[in-house]
């Protein structure tokens, strides 16, 4: 049986004068490795505007520096494992599916994208969790280079306004930052996603939405005047099938949640419908680590790709917990 040395490769926007740590020294004696080139859609590559130089060191591991880039580090053993972007990494379902992938390296590189670098800070802030703007599609090409699978995290999320008093009784009202409404964040920045990823190679995306968007009086679309479902319907519904998903001919998988609740995952059975049938029903919640799961084990499963599907689970202690998700998604038929 041949035997694969472990060799990390470093890529950085820095040079190596800069390097505060050996990698400078070991890459000295070390012709650098010009002519090599991988595609842009490998998990060993960065877009050249990003990265412009590349070494291999057997004896640097890490390469640690005061940088403006970013520095990453892909060894050998890493060629078998998928690198994954969760977008909306810091909002409360995105943040439990990048922990997941983190908790399972043996099998991905996880890698988030968050908007601010306060939304950084509050899952940990590490290298790999990188700060752009969906809105704004060059901003989130250094997330997306050299990954394998997009996950769509992102929404829009309305305000509650601060002059409301529950005292008072009545509902309280929402609204909508300037430039933070569904038509931009869930219309055209998940649509700068998916065209990015298209253009960087990406090999599959899983988005989350929401159930109801066949129902333009669902009380989700009042909130603010946002409309939010209206435009999850076009995003990925029947209506922009064609030139949205159907064009980019990247495998997807669109799960249109229920209800969530930030409740444990993995002790429930799950259930899939299609056309917002679940929510005539008495099952129309899940718990965010369910709907968790389910992005992951998208990534895992032939079942799973080009399917569309809503998604919610029965009451805990009410049927089997979910196991095999192989069959979950053997049940999908519908692909929008």
């Amino acid at each position: 049986m041949a035997t694969v040395t472990r060799v990390p490769f470093i890529s950085s926007s820095i040079t190596f004068g800069q390097c505060t740590n050996k990698c400078s020294q070991v890459a000295s004696s070390i012709p650098l490795l010009t002519k090599l080139s991988f595609p842009e859609s490998s998990s060993l590559a960065y877009h050249s505007r990003y990265f412009s130089s590349s070494i291999v060191t057997k004896r640097s591991r890490k390469c640690c520096s005061r940088r403006a880039g970013v520095v990453t580090i892909v060894s050998m053993a890493d060629l078998s494992k998928s690198t994954v972007l969760v977008t909306g990494a810091g909002g409360r379902t995105g943040q439990i599916v990048y922990k997941k992938l983190k908790e399972r390296s043996d099998h991905y590189v996880a890698r988030g994208l968050v908007r601010t670098e306060e939304s950084k800070g509050n899952i940990g802030g590490a290298d790999d969790v990188l700060v752009g703007d969906i809105r704004e599609v060059d901003s989130i090409i250094p997330a997306i280079q050299g990954i394998d699978a997009l996950v769509i995290l992102t929404s829009a999320v309305p305000k509650m306004k601060p002059d409301f008093d529950p005292s008072q009784g009545g509902r309280p009202e929402f609204y909508f930052e300037d430039g933070a409404y569904p038509e931009q964040v869930d219309w055209i920045g998940q649509k700068n996603q998916i065209d990015a990823a298209k253009a960087a190679g990406v090999k599959q995306i899983v988005l989350v939405g929401s159930m109801g968007a066949t129902n333009p009086n669902h009380p989700l679309n009042s909130l603010g005047n946002g409309n939010i479902l209206v435009c999850n319907l076009f995003l990925f519904g029947k209506e922009r099938r064609s030139s949205t998903w159907l064009d980019s001919g990247i495998p997807y998988t669109i799960i249109r949640a229920g209800g969530l609740q930030d409740k444990e995952g993995g002790i429930r059975e799950l259930i899939v419908g299609k056309d917002d049938e679940l929510l005539q029903t008495e099952t129309r919640t899940i718990a965010r680590a369910d709907v968790a799961e389910v992005c992951i084990q998208a990534l895992q499963f032939e079942e799973a790709k080009f399917k569309a599907f809503d998604l919610a689970s029965k009451p805990e202690g009410t049927g089997t917990p979910t196991k095999d998700f192989k069959a979950l998604f053997s049940q999908i038929t519908t692909r929008f």
